[in-house]
């Protein structure tokens, strides 16, 4: 079980804490500090799972355990920069993110029950999507200038688009199965 693909998933669910204190901090280093740490979270999400398969390391702890680090790292993220920025368009994408994640969470668990997992495994438009997304974040956690913040809700726009598009295309792939229900 605690093999370097699982140990690094752990390591990534024991960064949030961290994460969020530094990003509360009052320091003029805080936001950058903060957002290397979830940068930190992204590499390790990366790592993990190229590991996993490189070194044959996949168990079904760290099948459960890699995508609640993931979404539970996005997740505080996202709540505290909704919080922080305190607008339409961060908390709208926010709740839409959220949501997705949690929808598609319950989709593949039940048709996992079907034994039909694989119609909604993950695609390669969920990971640019992925991409999107975490850049988007660092961006908005460090504001290190008034670029960086304009570029990171244009990758916030383009990963809520991706969200939404990735859903219905999830959800498209298991419509036989939904229909039947």
């Amino acid at each position: 079980m605690w093999n370097i693909p699982n140990t690094l998933t752990t390591f990534r669910l024991l960064l949030i804490p961290v994460f969020a204190v530094l990003f509360y901090l009052p320091y003029s280093w805080a936001f950058f500090a903060a957002a290397f740490i979830f940068w930190l979270a992204a590499v390790t999400d990366i790592l993990d799972g190229y590991l996993a398969r490189k070194l044959q390391q996949s168990t079904p702890f760290g099948a459960f355990l890699d995508p609640v680090a993931d979404k539970v790292m996005v997740s505080v993220a996202l709540v505290m920069l909704a919080t922080y920025y305190q607008n339409i368009f961060v908390t709208c994408a926010t709740v839409i993110i959220i949501s997705r994640e949690i929808v598609i969470s319950a989709l593949r668990e039940w048709m996992a029950e079907q034994g039909k997992r694989s119609s909604v495994a993950v695609s390669s438009m969920g990971k640019i999507k992925t991409a999107a997304q975490m850049l988007a974040i660092i961006g908005l956690i460090w504001q290190y200038a008034p670029w960086m913040i304009m570029l990171s809700y244009g990758l916030l726009a383009i990963a809520t688009l991706l969200t939404v598009t990735s859903m219905l295309s999830y959800l498209y792939a298991a419509r036989s199965e939904l229909i039947k229900s």
